[in-house]
Order: structure tokens, then C-alpha cells, then sequence
């Protein structure tokens, strides 16, 4: 079955609740889903977070079960009939599902045509490792490796630098260039607003924002939805 994935920036864009920017985004990939399975990790109040959640899918007239509710996390993987992975700290979500040892399950569920969704942290998930999110590593998982549902790295929230700032700071440009001092893969930085839809081997820019495009070698490309991503992957 082809890989069916909403990979987004972020889960509120300013002025909106919630993954309300993102609504009919949701509506089409989860079609007749009527339960999405929810991981809370990288949040460290899984509760509250999976609470959050639970209203706005209500809103899409969707159930909503936690993975940290679950007594047996691998079945409840296994079962589900589509993920949501919420936003927060990419080193803390990966070394919870490490410890957890469903990233295997998850990578087959995708694989059998199970719908992937997730905001920031969670788009950083379904990526080959989690070396391009902008997080600071609270904690150590065993290895940087994620899903691998797609064949590049996102950079979520994606910020140019302000034109006539007298930062000297690195600038977000300048940590994918250094990234790509030691790594081959493309790079999609996207900015907020903007949001990957992947069907089988098509990767398509949507939202209200661009993305910015980096090669190793190459200068970064401008890009804005709606756009096939397939020429620069």
C-alpha cells in the first residue's frame, strides 16, 4: 500500500486554534478513519497534551485514544487505524518510543497504508533521523534514527533571517548548511503555516506558507504551495 502522510509544521498557527490551520488537511487524509491513535511524548504532561488533542478532533468527528494509555503499546499500535503525533521535543518523543520499542510497529502500519500525521516533532519523526529538528536534547535516546517514512529531513518552523538584524548568532540557513557538512539528505525547511501531504512517492507543498529547499552543494530554493516537491527530493 503506498505511504499516506500530513507532515506539519506546526500545530497552531498564530491568530488560530489548535491544528485549526490544518483542518482540511486532516479531513482528507484520515478520510474514513473514525479513531486516530495520538502519541503524547513530547510533551512531558501526556494528559493534558492528549486532552488538547482530543478536542480538536472532535471538532474533525474523530475518537482519539493516547498511546500512554495503552497497557500494551505495540498492540495498540497495531490496531490503530491512523497516527497523530503531537509537537514538543523531538529528543524526549524519540527516546519514549525507543523505550517503548514501537517504531518497528509503526513503520508497518505505515506500510500497510495506515495515514501518518504529525506536527513539528512528529514531522521531524517520519523522517530518517531527527538531526535537522530545532530542539535542544533534554534527553539521550539510543539513536538519533527515526521512522524513515519519507527520504529527506524536514526542519519545522522554518525562519528566515530578519533583513538589517544585528544578530551574530547562527541563523537557521546556517545550521542546515553545517548539517550538510556531514550529511547527504535534502533538507525541506518549512515555514510555519506550511505542510507536506505524501501519497506513495508524491511529495506535495501545501498550506499558506513556502518552504526553502536545501541541497548539499547546491543553493536553497524558493518554493510555494501548492508545488510537487519531487524535482528537489
Amino acid at each position: 500500500m503506498p505511504r499516506r502522510l500530513l507532515l506539519i509544521s506546526t500545530s497552531t498557527v498564530f491568530g488560530t486554534r489548535y491544528l485549526e490551520h490544518a483542518f482540511d488537511e486532516l479531513r482528507e487524509v484520515l478520510g474514513g478513519v473514525r479513531r486516530v491513535l495520538f502519541i503524547p511524548f513530547a510533551l512531558q504532561d501526556w494528559t493534558g497534551y492528549a486532552g488538547r488533542a482530543r478536542a480538536a478532533f472532535a471538532e474533525l468527528g474523530k475518537s482519539l485514544d493516547s498511546l500512554h494509555e495503552a497497557r500494551h503499546p505495540e498492540q495498540a499500535v497495531l490496531a490503530a487505524q491512523a497516527i497523530f503525533c503531537g509537537g514538543g521535543n523531538t529528543f524526549r518523543l524519540l527516546d519514549a518510543l525507543y523505550e517503548r520499542d514501537v517504531l518497528p510497529s509503526i513503520r508497518r502500519r505505515v506500510d500497510e497504508g495506515m495515514p501518518y500525521t504529525g506536527a513539528s516533532a512528529g514531522s521531524n519523526l517520519a523522517c530518517p533521523t531527527i538531526k535537522t529538528t530545532n530542539d535542544m536534547p533534554i534527553v539521550e535516546p539510543p539513536s538519533f534514527d527515526a521512522l524513515g517514512l519519507v527520504p529527506f529531513q524536514i526542519n519545522p518552523h522554518y525562519v528566515d533571517a530578519a533583513a538589517g538584524s544585528t544578530h551574530m548568532g547562527e541563523t537557521r540557513e546556517t545550521r542546515i548548511r553545517e548539517f550538510h557538512e556531514e550529511n547527504e539528505a535534502p533538507v525541506v525547511g518549512l515555514r510555519e503555516g506550511a505542510l507536506l501531504r505524501v501519497e506513495g512517492e508524491r511529495v506535495e507543498l501545501r498550506g499558506s506558507a513556502g518552504a526553502r529547499i536545501f541541497r548539499r552543494g547546491e543553493a536553497p530554493v524558493e518554493v510555494l504551495p501548492v508545488a510537487d516537491l519531487g524535482p528537489y527530493l
